[in-house]
């Protein structure tokens, strides 16, 4: 059957794992909160004070840059969102759905990083039960997670679709396929993408089951924005093999960047990582 064991086959089919269960099998590690929010008198803004475990590695005068606050999301959650200001002429804000083992915090002096090397503004938020946010976890509050910070990102501060690129890294990536199937934006970034839940636990899988989750392969065809997909060579959480079927599958890709001998958490250290980003926000998406 394609690639896939009777004796699995029988399984899936008579026991088939709910999607939930493959979500909490494959993608969501989410770290002991490495920052909390301080409001302002009005209450709807707020700063980000960080814990040691989240290794800000920048002077406090940067970090009053980076502006926090709650949204809400159709699911009931309230999930933290920020906002970090890395450049006054930017064209471009990179709505950013980060990996499942790290929070806003951990990540908060990488964007600062990316987005003065790349002039971009970022914007980014913790999915339910991550940092600050409320909730659990699930594939289903993935994607109401998104939603809600998309809407923010619209409506708080009047960013228009074609000047957002979405970038997913990892499991990021499925919330941002979701979102991307549904509205044309400027770009969209997908590094380290995955197929789908089944196709990571089970390699052989050449199909999606009914009980799949993360079905990000069924979903990229609709994407009709330029899509720069990245993927280490080596990975060996998601396999390159993920990445170039993604790519395959855009209907708008442009050449993507494999990163020979990079795993799944160290792209980001190569040179071409940074160069080829440069050149698509610079150069490919302003011509």
């Amino acid at each position: 059957m394609n690639g896939i064991a009777l004796s699995e086959l029988c399984c899936l089919l008579c026991c088939p794992p709910c999607p939930s269960r493959i979500a909490s099998k494959l993608a969501f590690l989410p770290p002991e909160a490495t920052y909390s929010y301080h409001a302002d008198e009005s209450g709807t803004k707020f700063s980000m004070h960080f814990t040691e475990k989240a290794e800000w590695q920048h002077s406090e005068r940067e970090r009053e840059n980076i502006e926090g606050f709650y949204a809400r999301t159709s699911r009931g959650n309230k999930i933290g969102c920020i906002f970090v200001r890395c450049s006054p002429n930017a064209r471009f804000t990179i709505l950013f759905s980060h990996g499942n083992a790290v929070d806003l915090g951990q990540m908060s002096s990488f964007y600062w990083g990316l987005g003065n090397r790349i002039n971009c503004n970022i914007f980014s938020y913790d999915y339910s039960g991550y940092g600050v946010s409320t909730g659990k976890p699930s594939e289903k509050n993935l994607y109401a997670d998104i939603d809600a910070a998309w809407h923010s990102l619209r409506t708080r501060y009047g960013i228009s679709p074609e000047n957002i690129i979405l970038y997913g890294q990892s499991i990021g990536t499925v919330p941002t396929v979701d979102l991307a199937a549904r509205y044309e934006v400027g770009a969209v970034i997908l590094h380290s993408p995955l197929m789908s839940g089944m196709r990571v636990a089970f390699p052989n899988t050449k199909r999606t089951w009914f009980f799949d989750a993360f079905p990000s392969i069924d979903k990229v065809p609709k994407v009709t924005s330029p899509v720069l997909v990245i993927h280490g060579t080596e990975d060996e959480v998601i396999d390159f093999s993920h990445g170039y079927n993604i790519y395959k599958s855009c209907p708008r890709a442009v050449d993507p960047l494999w990163v020979e001998g990079a795993g799944h958490n160290d792209v980001e250290l190569f040179g071409a990582y940074l160069t080829r980003l440069k050149q698509f926000v610079s150069e490919e998406l302003v011509n």
